[in-house]
């Protein structure tokens, strides 16, 4: 019942005195074990599992490292590449207000068998949408981060095919190891998988790889995270939207996430006399990532000159030029 990388996984925590780990590949046996219809055994041994949990308070020692899963072999190496993010949410500079919705998304997956002992399911679909450059990716990482999770980024190039019938092949070879591994797996830039498009002959092909990507979206039913993210979420068949628990939209930021951003990656080399207010129109309309961008440039001057401390109107000179860049480009 439980694979042979399992198995490995079971006895290497357990010899190695790693209870955190133990219980959570003890867990991933028990969710395949109720997929394959031995929902007895399954819900025996998550009893199990919580029942050494209490016993023993905090869960044990920990190694402080995500479970270890066999990195993506054969097929699956071209479709996933794996990492184990160190980011934290503290690390985003997003609004308040869409901090704490991924704070709920964390806390919810912390403590998914609570909330299923008492007949609910986590969030587990998150379709992030807005601007490049506002944090969608590093969300992502930042989740697998806060959870101890791998993150699996699915490889689209790989993944979408001329043919339909592979590209729906390899769909299910993903969503097989989204229920046989944990980890946060992300679909960025979704839109090229489950756009609506209305053009040419290839409309049939495409709406048959659109509709497998949402019956494997409505059956996930693992304790893995999936996570989506798009730039241009008009794109996105309206059908898509129903199929995540959670869509958060991520707008350009906000003047007080302007100055969290500079004051971030300048640290120590700001002044306590900027003029702030200059500093953040110059801003507008900038993502996160172009600001830091900007940033950087100006930091690097200052580094150059021999000098401490960045000036205003570097950070000005420079957020202007990036905006002159995308403007150009428009």
């Amino acid at each position: 019942m439980a694979t042979a990388d399992q198995v490995k996984a079971l006895v290497s925590s357990h010899g190695e005195g790693d209870d955190r780990r133990f219980y959570s590949v003890a867990l991933q046996v028990a969710a395949k074990a109720a997929r394959s219809g031995h929902s007895t055994f399954a819900q025996e041994l998550r009893n199990l599992v919580d029942t050494q949990r209490s016993e023993r308070g905090s869960g044990g020692r920990s190694s402080g490292v995500p479970v270890p899963v066999a990195r993506p072999r054969g097929e699956l190496a071209e479709l996933l590449t794996v990492g184990y993010p160190e980011t934290r949410l503290a690390d985003l500079a997003v609004a308040h207000d869409l901090r704490e919705r991924l704070d709920r998304v964390v806390l919810e997956q912390r403590q998914q068998d609570r909330l299923r002992a008492h007949g609910f399911e986590p969030l587990r679909r998150l379709l992030l949408t807005g601007p490049p450059g506002t944090g969608k990716t590093m969300t992502a990482r930042a989740l697998a981060g806060e959870l101890r999770l791998p993150l699996f980024s699915i490889r689209l190039d790989g993944l979408i095919t001329k043919l339909m019938g592979e590209t729906a092949a390899k769909l299910r070879l993903v969503f097989d190891a989204v229920a046989e591994t944990r980890g946060v797996y992300l679909f960025d830039e979704v839109d090229a998988l489950a756009g609506e498009r209305a053009s040419g002959n290839d409309v049939g092909e495409i709406r048959r790889v659109l509709n497998s990507f949402l019956q494997f979206l409505e059956q996930h039913e693992s304790q893995s995270l999936l996570v989506a993210a798009s730039n241009h979420p008009q794109l996105l068949d309206r059908a898509l939207f129903r199929r995540f628990d959670l869509v958060v939209e991520y707008p350009l930021p906000t003047p007080e996430v302007v100055r969290s951003v500079i004051s971030s990656r300048l640290t120590s080399m700001v002044s306590d006399r900027w003029p702030w207010n200059a500093v953040e129109d110059a801003a507008v309309g900038l993502s996160q990532s172009e600001i830091t961008i900007a940033c950087e440039f100006a930091a690097k001057a200052t580094i150059l000159s021999d000098e401490t401390t960045v000036s205003s109107a570097a950070v000005i000179a420079a957020l202007r030029d990036r905006r002159r860049a995308l403007d150009g480009n428009d």
